[in-house]
């Protein structure tokens, strides 16, 4: 009897101590999917970079969270909306994935979207622009880190938009182009300044001359400062433009930030003002000191754009999962997620509450060209913080 008496007890101690230890011991899965193949290659392989070393800074290079390791699953979506969408669906289902983030192209993340609904998990877009994405297309498991087509539009109708000046766009034809420009009308109310003419290409055109020639004439009936704004991904056309010689027309170009190598067009335009999401050399903060460091050291370049994005990405899913004390359901998450303020390169974040969109600061800039560097400098005129970023709810929530 009491030897009966002495198992039991064994047991029911080793099954108690055994349960919390083997859910310690069980991975957070992250599923990082990127347009890693196609015209946003460039794009994707900086969010993957900038993610990786974002665990490790927040990890403090441990890759674990609350006694929980993390466990990196790296998915191609192939620029494809109907493969982003089963791609996500594979790593919720099959792969068993606690947690997604990604989406480049705005229409593969707008297709992915309604996957996180269906499985019911937390996916974090970083970096798509869409503001549909947070706005009508939006549902409650939707985070994101990345800026919106509206703050983009917020910070550089700041930049340029003042009395008698008039604009005409040139932009992508899809939702990342369509979205920027309605944003960017909405934000120039109230500045002073107009859009007369709107002009939409093919997301591959290579030739400019028949929009742009739309865009001076209709700019040419205008009296003020004449402005072509360029809302561009994957590629840009300022090198382009410059061939067709705008200044010729009284015309002068503006767009917001890029990546390092696209803006090695922008030196043709010196003293060319706008408005950027980051540029490796403006934070001052720890966060961004280590990613600069850190980044030339093992890829003898700065970070760019997007690896700035995925950095801050993994800052929320660390920060999540710190707040959470490793728990993974949904539920808890989105919980611990709705409000919470996370560090990133650019500073703090916080997610808004209503639409789950990353409140953060934005960054004027005036073109400065440095012999020394291959790309333009994006000189900074001004910070914008998130408080002066007043971004419109869209979702129906």
């Amino acid at each position: 009897m009491r030897a009966a008496k002495f198992l039991f007890a064994v047991g029911l101690a080793t099954s108690l101590s055994l349960t919390p230890l083997a859910h310690a011991a069980d991975p957070v899965k992250v599923a990082l999917i990127s347009d890693s193949t196609g015209p946003l290659e460039a794009y994707a392989k900086q969010t993957v970079a900038g993610f990786k070393l974002g665990l490790e800074y927040y990890t403090k290079g441990t890759m674990e969270v609350a006694g929980r390791k993390i466990t990196l699953l790296e998915l191609d979506s192939q620029n494809k909306p109907d493969v982003g969408r089963n791609v996500l669906s594979e790593a919720f289902g099959d792969k068993d994935a606690d947690i997604a983030v990604g989406g480049t192209n705005s229409a593969v993340a707008l297709a992915m979207l309604p996957v996180a609904e269906e499985f019911k998990k937390v996916f974090i877009v970083e970096p798509a622009v869409a503001d549909a994405i947070t706005g009508d297309k939006w549902n409650r498991y939707i985070f994101r880190t990345g800026r919106n087509s509206s703050q983009d539009a917020i910070a550089n109708a700041k930049a340029i938009g003042k009395p008698g000046v008039v604009i005409a766009t040139l932009a992508q034809d899809y939702a990342f182009g369509r979205d920027g420009v309605k944003a960017f009308k909405a934000a120039l109310e109230g500045t002073g300044a107009k859009v007369v003419d709107e002009e939409y290409a093919p997301p591959t055109t290579t030739d400019f001359t028949a929009p742009a020639q739309r865009a001076f004439d209709a700019l040419a009936k205008e009296k003020g400062r004449k402005i072509l704004y360029v809302i561009w991904a994957g590629g840009n056309p300022l090198a382009a433009l410059k061939s067709l010689a705008p200044e010729t027309h009284g015309v002068e170009v503006a767009t917001g930030g890029n990546i390092l190598p696209a803006m090695a067009a922008y030196k043709a335009f010196p003293g060319m003002e706008g408005a950027t999401y980051y540029y490796y050399d403006i934070p001052k903060n720890p966060a961004n000191a280590w990613l600069v460091a850190e980044h030339t050291k093992r890829f003898s370049t700065p970070p760019d754009f997007f690896t700035a994005g995925g950095f801050a990405s993994a800052s929320a899913v660390v920060t999540a999962l710190t707040k959470t004390g490793g728990k993974t359901d949904s539920e808890t998450l989105i919980k611990a997620m709705e409000g919470m303020s996370f560090d990133s390169p650019k500073g703090a974040m916080t997610f808004r509450t209503v639409d789950h969109q990353a409140m953060q600061a934005m960054y004027g800039f005036k073109i400065k060209v440095d012999p020394a560097l291959a790309w333009a400098v994006p000189e900074l005129t001004k910070e914008i913080p998130a408080s002066e970023m007043d971004v419109p709810v869209m979702n129906k929530r």
